[in-house]
């Protein structure tokens, strides 16, 4: 499928999660960010820049993007750059899960399940952007392609044994 084709079936898909369609496309045509509801199509695991860049061994951006692709299969991954932390987007059943549940992985990351609204940067934004904060390390290839929820939860849990490790041997 071209690129095009592509980004217009993951805006229409994403879109369902949207209080007003058109509020939101607005939006992603006017800031390149849309308020998105999680919980009924998709949650969002919010991750720290710093546990990712643990588990990456890097903060290079392209070394963790590769590394992102990789851990998580291709699973769609956007970045904020003003507030620091990784969104990966998983299925809604994922925040029914024990570890997010019971907030195991706080503070370095957390599920936005039901009741929770995440601004999601317009598909197509797939590299920083002057005037955008956020954007698509590892972009969506079509709709309902999501991160496998285990493979995040091994990538978290990886993170914060790297920082653990790290904060043991500095001292901290």
């Amino acid at each position: 499928m071209p690129r095009q084709e592509r980004e217009a079936a993951v805006r229409s898909w994403l879109l369902l999660s949207a209080a007003s369609a058109d509020t939101s496309r607005t939006e992603w045509d006017r800031t390149g960010i849309a308020l998105l509801h999680c919980g009924a199509l998709l949650s969002v695991i919010r991750m720290s820049t710093e546990l990712v860049e643990a588990a990456a061994g890097s903060n290079e951006p392209g070394s963790v993007r590769d590394f992102l692709e990789a851990a998580l299969f291709g699973g769609p991954v956007f970045v904020d750059v003003y507030t620091a932390r990784y969104y990966a987007l998983v299925p809604a059943s994922a925040a029914d899960r024990p570890e997010w549940r019971e907030r195991r992985h706080a503070p370095h990351a957390e599920i936005l399940g039901r009741g929770s609204y995440v601004g999601v940067p317009r598909p197509g934004l797939d590299e920083p952007h002057s005037g955008h904060f956020s954007y698509w390390c590892v972009p969506m290839h079509g709709p309902a392609d999501l991160c496998d929820p285990d493979a995040v939860s091994q990538l978290v849990a990886h993170g914060r044994h790297r920082l653990t490790t790290r904060e043991a041997v500095s001292g901290r």
